[in-house]
């Protein structure tokens, strides 16, 4: 007995030994997968590329040269930091720091990487570079420490996903993360990402689609974005449901032979025996083709209605299904019969207390429901869209659009050209092309301003409306404020009297005299621009004169200066200053 109680014991270690290595690897390597991304905003860049001549160095924030314009092209992959990667006129590359010293000099041919598919003024990795060793490729970080030895025979970023690459290894691709660990092994021949994304998070949850090469051409699989294979390269196509926003479960549509099935994770739903398969978000159901005839199944593969109609739309609340003969039904999203007229349409709205109902017997007219189906608007609109609480924009014949209620009492008169609600604000915005104007409401549809040839700006805390004449400062919260109150990191502030322009300090003290045409409040770096007869210059933080109004710029927007120069953007997103 006490050797089996022994031998017991020894079982039942060996066992915790096991579960818990299995379970520290696991951790290990999820740690591994992990990556951060560097956020940096505008207002904490130090240092900036210059343009002169058509040549290109770099200054900081203060404006004091750091680089000379002597160079093809400079790229400044983190704006924090001081590391310029400066091209002659021969493309080779000189890594110089803020003291125009020569560094990373025991690495060969140093290089950003480009983001690619990401529309921003932070267009390359913040954070590692590549280098290259006997024809190989690796990577360093700014520091100048090897992240991973120079072994791939190329790097470059991945579409979408900041903080991961796709790198070739002995002719096969896999994608590492900006720490040089797998994310998806090397053994591929080509890897796209599926497009996933989502408002909170990004691409973060995007997997990856995978391909390998047969006798027979491509064939594609899956990994999920914890590296786990769920499907082997064995698919002539396949692609992600990216409009079910869910990360926990991946929909794919796949295809073997011309015939199309769905997958979901692992587990085969619908067998692949179909022409196509779409995806209908309003409806979270499928419409499968087979032999150019039509029906609709549920997420789970349940078909709810038979494939056999010349027509399937999803569009609202139900489904309406069109046979050979022109008839249409009406489905409800269960796919039992709708009591419904076959050209009704019924939306959902954010709001569980209203839907929209389009009637399409006499054209397509808008009605707004109660959460009881009753209708409650009498006039025939062209357009409404809910907006929120018990507010709708309309449009009647003409295009004119405003703002009622679910009385039909018109907040916002029906004569503009387009209305919009500011995201992460509780602003309304209308405008009117024919004096073009704009006009800034509260939530409460306060009218708070009208402004001719306006430009509404959002900043992170705030509203900024102007044009070449007056500017307006809004809190989020729906309060108009004085430009003292909403930069008050600033030492002067734009002023207008009489029609023209100067600057005051915190307590109302003339700085600069009411002179100029125009007058633009401090940036983040403590410049100003000052308007004279159709002329900018800039002024410093105290005020003083740094440059004279002698800029003529062909710009809608304010202009952006740091000491004498001026901010200059193109392409997308990517920006230079100049004189």
């Amino acid at each position: 007995m006490k050797k089996k109680n022994i031998i017991m014991i020894i079982v039942i270690l060996l066992v915790i030994i096991t579960v818990g290595s299995w379970f520290i690897y696991k951790q290990i390597k999820k740690k591994g997968r992990e990556y951060e991304i560097e956020k940096i905003s505008v207002k904490d860049y130090e240092y900036f590329i210059l343009r002169e001549d058509g040549k290109y160095g770099v200054i900081d924030k203060n404006g004091d040269t750091i680089i000379n314009t002597k160079y093809t092209n400079v790229i400044i992959p983190n704006p924090q930091k001081p590391i310029f990667i400066c091209y002659d006129e021969n493309n080779i590359t000189n890594i110089l720091n803020q003291n125009n010293e020569q560094i990373f000099s025991e690495y060969e041919q140093i290089e950003p990487i480009k983001l690619k598919n990401i529309a921003s003024d932070l267009m390359y990795e913040k954070n590692i570079l590549t280098y290259k060793q006997n024809e190989k490729i690796g990577l360093i970080n700014l520091e100048g420490k090897v992240i991973e030895q120079a072994i791939y025979e190329s790097v470059e970023g991945l579409p979408y996903k900041e903080g991961e690459l796709l790198v070739k290894l002995e002719g096969k691709y896999g994608v590492i993360n900006n720490k040089g660990n797998y994310l998806v092994e090397p053994k591929y021949d080509q890897i796209t990402v599926d497009n996933y994304t989502t408002e909170e998070d990004g691409y973060k949850y995007a997997g990856y689609i995978v391909s390998g090469t047969t006798e027979n051409g491509y064939r594609y699989g899956y990994v999920d974005v914890e590296g786990k294979v769920l499907l082997e390269t064995e698919y002539t196509e396949i692609s992600r449901i990216i409009n079910i926003k869910d990360n926990n479960n991946i929909y794919l549509i796949i295809a073997q032979n011309g015939q199309y099935g769905m997958i979901k994770n692992q587990e085969q739903i619908i067998e692949n025996e179909y022409q196509s398969i779409d995806y209908n978000s309003e409806s979270n159901t499928l419409t499968l083709e087979k032999t150019k005839r039509y029906g609709v199944a549920t997420l789970d593969g349940k078909i709810i209605i038979k494939v056999e109609f010349a027509q399937i739309d999803s569009t609202g609340k139900y489904i309406y299904a069109t046979d050979v003969d022109g008839n249409v039904t009406a489905y409800e999203k269960d796919g039992e019969s709708a009591k419904i007229d076959s050209n009704i349409y019924i939306v959902e709205t954010e709001s569980e207390n209203y839907q929209i109902k389009i009637d399409n017997s006499q054209g397509s007219t808008y009605s707004i429901l109660n959460k009881n189906g009753e209708q409650i608007t009498t006039q025939k609109y062209s357009y409404i869209n809910y907006l929120y609480d018990n507010y709708f924009i309309v449009s009647i014949t003409g295009g004119r659009v405003g703002v009622i209620n679910d009385k039909e009492e018109q907040i916002i008169e029906i004569q503009y050209d387009s209305i919009e609600k500011v995201e992460g604000t509780n602003y309304i915005i209308t405008k009117l092309s024919e004096n073009n104007s704009t006009q800034v409401y509260d939530k409460n549809f306060k009218q708070l301003c009208e402004m001719t040839n306006a430009i509404v700006h959002k900043e992170e805390n705030y509203l900024k409306v102007y044009n070449e004449t007056e500017t307006k400062y809004f809190d989020l919260e729906g309060n108009e404020k004085q430009n003292v109150e909403i930069l008050s990191n600033n030492q002067i502030y734009a002023k207008s009297k009489d029609g023209k322009w100067g600057f005051v300090d915190r307590t109302g003290n003339v700085i600069v005299d009411y002179i100029y045409d125009k007058a633009t409040d401090l940036n983040f770096y403590g410049y100003a621009g000052i308007k004279l007869d159709g002329k900018w210059g800039v002024v410093n933080a105290k005020g003083e004169v740094i440059v004279k109004p002698t800029y003529i710029l062909n710009i809608k927007t304010e202009p952006n200066f740091i000491k004498d120069y001026y901010k200059v953007e193109y392409g997308y997103g990517e920006f230079y200053y100049t004189k």
